[in-house]
């Protein structure tokens, strides 16, 4: 049975790094299914290095963290004219996303019938194109701070391209100081405010402000242009389940997209594309293009691999749905021996256990 797993030791390393370079306090971003790692697990992990706020995206997420939370507070960055998501925010306490004058009337609408003051956080949009008010929309944002049944704790935005393009990035933050100020100066206090994400927190400077944003960089998957100290977390594994060896000229695999050039012993290993390995389209279209691609990886030596008792070897015969053919000629590896392989966890099925070790 296949499973994802997590060094908890090398995660507490990273999570520790992050606090240590953010010098303010993290709202740990855990969307996503904690960025794969497991949402209870995750947060369990980040709430015991005194993580006060955590952030989702989906609604249906603030039950889950309530069975794993005290008394931390749950950010959700969406802002939403659904007023069945309202009632789920302001029912639950947690902390609303208000991104245009619609929502707060919504959330303002919901906390009066459900007798509620809601907490929320205004939404900047200074370049993602997504929630929020532009600067242009000042007057709008304004009006927000006089609906009765909302308590304004925080205003943020979001970076667009920290992760390739730091000039931006600090384009982004100066609009959205400005932006904030004049919306202080008219509203008076404004709450926390917030902007960075992982790649902005690690690679431009004076982006933390009052908090940081961290999801990816706990997993240490994060694109930075320089060496950040974290460590890359996460691998599927799964034990052999069987061997056979099969004669030179024999094929492997749906189409038989692989022929064998000698005698092959092969490992049969239960991972494939259902638990996330190897997902691309390319490689969901059994056709001429598919087999072009795997010419083309072999061509380049980009073959995909599996570690086996700790050694590479290659995938032949392509990836299936729950199994996957690898090379182990000249090896003893038999049933029973660990597999692995390196795939992001936000790949990884949902329903797959996650393994802290």
């Amino acid at each position: 049975m296949s499973r994802y797993v997590i060094d908890k030791k090398a995660l507490d390393d990273n999570i520790e790094l992050v606090k240590k370079l953010a010098g303010v306090p993290v709202i740990g971003v855990v969307k996503g299914n904690g960025y794969g790692f497991g949402i209870k697990e995750l947060t369990a992990v980040l709430k015991a290095h005194d993580i006060k706020t955590f952030a989702v995206t989906e609604v249906t997420d603030i039950p889950i963290l309530k069975e794993v939370l005290d008394n931390e507070d749950i950010l959700v960055m969406r802002s939403t004219c659904v007023k069945s998501e309202a009632e789920l925010i302001a029912k639950n306490g947690a902390t609303a996303t208000i991104g245009s004058l619609e929502s707060a009337k919504i959330m303002d609408e919901v906390s009066k019938e459900l007798g509620v003051k809601t907490k929320c956080h205004l939404k900047i949009d200074t370049g993602m194109g997504r929630y929020g008010f532009m600067p242009s929309e000042i007057e709008s944002a304004i009006k927000c701070y006089s609906f009765e049944n909302l308590k304004f704790t925080g205003i943020y935005t979001h970076f667009s391209s920290a992760f390739r393009n730091s000039e931006l990035t600090k384009a982004q933050l100066t609009m959205f100081k400005d932006t904030a100020q004049k919306i202080k100066d008219e509203v008076g206090e404004t709450g926390i405010m917030h902007a960075a994400n992982s790649p902005a927190l690690l690679n431009v400077d004076g982006v933390s402000l009052d908090s940081v944003r961290i999801g990816s960089a706990f997993t240490g998957r994060v694109i930075t242009r320089n060496k950040t100290g974290l460590t890359r977390l996460g691998s599927l594994e799964a034990e052999v389940v069987d061997t056979k060896v099969v004669p030179a000229g024999y094929s492997i695999g749906y189409n038989g997209l692989y022929t064998t050039k000698r005698e092959t012993k092969i490992a049969i290993v239960p991972i494939g594309h259902y638990d996330g390995f190897g997902l691309a389209k390319e490689k969901e279209q059994y056709d001429l293009r598919y087999s072009m691609s795997v010419f083309k990886r072999y061509l380049k030596k980009q073959q995909m691999y599996v570690r086996i008792n700790g050694e590479m070897h290659y995938v032949i015969g392509g990836i299936g749905l729950s199994h996957t053919a690898v090379d182990i000629t000249g090896t003893d590896i038999k049933p029973g021996d660990i597999a692995s392989v390196d795939i992001s966890p936000l790949m990884v099925n949902p329903r797959i256990e996650r393994v802290y070790k």
